[in-house]
């Protein structure tokens, strides 16, 4: 038969309780980095970069409305492509060292303005525009902050 072999000092002694034992230490195991170091330098340019020429074909499509493509339309299309990766690459790199709230505060301002630049790219009010762009950029800190806040310490530290 296939049955687990009793533990030392649990419930086979009679007339005492199991008492629950934390770990000797309290550091928690990090999980298995399965890239190398190489791997993520590359990611903190790649990344970015992808993600602004998404960006800025987004907001040149957007900008057309199914017109035809233009030089201008292009030219813009580079151009939200490439402040968009720098933006995104500055942040990666300065709003880890600043305190958790203003770290939030950074990445709200980039999604807020991102955000309602594209959306006033396709013709609709801008008043409405800011209104949504405004509504993203408070859910934006909302889980910013709850992110930071239960992973960093005052300073803007990781938790380990």
């Amino acid at each position: 038969m296939a049955q687990a072999a009793p533990a030392p000092g649990g419930m086979s002694r009679p007339g005492r309780t199991p008492e629950v034992e934390g770990r000797a230490t309290d550091v928690r195991a990090r999980p298995p980095d399965i890239f190398d170091a190489r791997t993520h330098r590359l990611a903190r340019i790649g990344v970015p970069v992808v993600l602004g020429m998404v960006y800025g074909y987004w907001v040149a499509a957007n900008n057309r409305s199914g017109s035809p493509i233009t030089g201008w339309n292009l030219l813009l299309g580079f151009v939200s492509a490439l402040v968009f990766a720098v933006l995104c690459m500055a942040l990666l790199a300065l709003a880890p060292r600043m305190l958790r709230e203003v770290h939030a505060l950074l990445w709200t301002a980039f999604v807020g303005c991102a955000f309602g630049f594209l959306y006033a790219q396709s013709g609709r009010p801008v008043l409405r525009a800011i209104m949504i762009s405004l509504l993203v950029a408070a859910a934006t800190f909302a889980a910013f902050f709850y992110r930071y806040y239960t992973r960093e310490d005052a300073f803007g530290r990781r938790i380990r």
